[in-house]
């Protein structure tokens, strides 16, 4: 097992979903290799500081017109996204993580299905999930290459297939995708863009889940359910077998119209 294996098993290690045997391997090797040991130790850290509640925190003007000069001109030669991106707002995303440190522990699990609790749980769920793809070093396990290309990646690495209507446009380009959680299933995790917001599509399994049962608007040809905490905005449906969380910073009526494009 190499660092690269080892490093796609961490996030499992830490919520105790790997088989013995695959996660005594995996702590085998952490312990022998210091790159491992400080990446382990770095999510699970990050793993403790999102389960409080980030308070909702604007960027400053001064932040928002330094991302802004650094999009590139029209016509140039694009430059790896998400490195840059990731440059650029980590003081404010860093800043958000150390007032967190002061917010109370949350110590509710997700509710049972049916009850009233249930989509704030969901959405909980979504905004972190998608701050985990924003503050992670490699976010992205497959480049986008299309639609065609990432979802065959997905083929063998989930226990079902995503379905995902729309591969993305010139208004809101897919960057690719990564194999992630969502509460305790795995998820396809794709990765679209909206000028300088990323935006975090969780497809997984949906059984089991505590859907909101009422609140919910129709967008497209589903009835969905939007709500924003912590400044996110977070999408929710589901479609047979499938549930979908849609969460970006982008303005909501934004996010509405992507999601319609995803619901196809």
């Amino acid at each position: 097992m190499d660092c690269e294996d080892v490093r796609t098993y961490l996030l499992d290690d830490h919520r105790g979903q790997l088989a013995p045997e695959l996660a005594r391997e995996v702590r085998a090797h952490v312990e022998r290799c210091a790159a491992c040991a400080h990446d382990d130790a770095a999510e699970h850290a990050l793993s403790e500081l999102l389960e409080r509640r980030l308070p909702q925190h604007p960027a400053p003007l001064a932040l928002k017109r330094r991302l802004a000069a650094q999009w590139p001109a029209p016509g140039a030669a694009p430059a790896p996204w998400w490195p840059r991106w990731r440059r650029a707002v980590a003081p404010a995303l860093a800043a958000a993580l150390v007032l967190a440190v002061a917010a109370p522990w949350l110590t509710g699990r997700l509710p049972a299905s049916g009850r009233g609790d249930g989509a704030q749980a969901l959405v909980a769920e979504a905004v972190n999930d998608h701050l985990r793809v924003l503050l992670s070093e490699h976010p992205l396990e497959v480049e986008s290459g299309g639609i065609h290309q990432v979802k065959p990646w997905f083929a063998g690495r989930l226990d079902f297939a995503p379905v995902v209507p729309f591969g993305g446009d010139v208004e809101f380009p897919l960057k690719g995708g990564a194999v992630g959680w969502f509460v305790d299933r795995k998820a396809a995790v794709l990765v679209y863009q909206r000028r300088l917001h990323p935006i975090s599509l969780f497809v997984f399994r949906a059984d089991g889940l505590p859907w909101p049962a009422r609140g919910g608007e129709r967008i497209g040809g589903v009835d969905a359910y939007r709500q924003t905490a912590r400044g996110f905005t977070v999408v929710l449906w589901r479609t047979g077998d499938l549930g979908y969380a849609l969460v970006s910073d982008l303005d909501p009526k934004e996010l509405a119209t992507f999601a319609s494009k995803l619901v196809g």
